[in-house]
Formats: structure tokens, C-alpha cells, sequence
């Protein structure tokens, strides 16, 4: 059974950081794109980051870029997201994703080309 489980989230104030991390398990995890969303009340889930399969390229949503970093341990099958200065507009559930097909990006800033998700983490950034 594969299963994706976050950790890290919480409560903190603006210009904080934090630390995400998503263990996979049941799956291979090499060869597969891992992704980061986030969804805010009342809102559609949005693209946050992705990493390739070697960990050596990155994409960030425009609203990140500078801020998250997206990381991976291929030996630890876990995806980390480093979040600095956070702003109140970061509050949302954050959801790590492995993507749906080996060695591809087909659509890697859609939820679509995701095929396991995890439960999600609330991040909540007071002002």
C-alpha cells in the first residue's frame, strides 16, 4: 500500500520558517517527480514545487521562489520543503504528491500528473 505521510507544519508568525517533510513508502520512489501543493479555504489547490528524480532540478511557483527550497533524500525516501520568511498568504494545507509516471513532467504544476498524495499539513502564518 503505497502511503505518503507530512510532517512539520504548524503555527508561526510572519517572517519564520519551517521545515516540511514527506515520507513515501509502499512505492518505488526514484524515477518519480515529488511535488508540493497547498490549498488555502475556500480555494484550489496550487502548485508550490517540484523536484526531479535525481534532486537536481527544481520548480517553484512565483509566489515561493526565493522563500522554499524543495529537497529530496533518494536513500531516505523523503521530500523536504524549507520555508523562510513566510507571510500570512502561506496559510494553507500543504501536500506532498509523487508523480504518476517515471522520468516524466508532463504537467508537473497540475495535480493530475500526481498519483499518491498525502493527508496533508496545516502551515498557519499569523501577522
Amino acid at each position: 500500500q503505497v502511503q505518503l505521510v507530512e510532517a512539520g507544519g504548524g503555527l508561526v508568525q510572519a517572517g519564520d520558517s519551517l521545515r516540511l517533510a514527506c515520507a513515501v513508502s509502499g512505492r518505488t520512489f526514484s524515477g518519480y517527480l515529488m511535488g508540493w501543493f497547498r490549498q488555502a479555504p475556500g480555494k484550489a489547490r496550487e502548485f508550490v514545487a517540484v523536484i526531479n528524480w535525481s534532486g537536481d532540478n527544481t520548480i517553484y511557483a512565483e509566489s515561493v521562489k526565493g522563500r522554499f527550497t524543495i529537497s529530496r533524500d533518494n536513500a531516505k525516501n523523503t521530500v523536504y520543503l524549507q520555508m523562510n520568511s513566510l507571510k500570512p498568504e502561506d496559510t494553507a494545507v500543504y501536500y506532498c504528491a509523487q508523480g504518476r509516471n517515471r522520468y516524466s513532467y508532463n504537467s508537473y504544476g497540475s495535480p493530475a500528473a500526481y498519483v499518491t498524495w498525502g493527508p496533508g499539513t496545516q502551515v498557519t502564518v499569523s501577522s
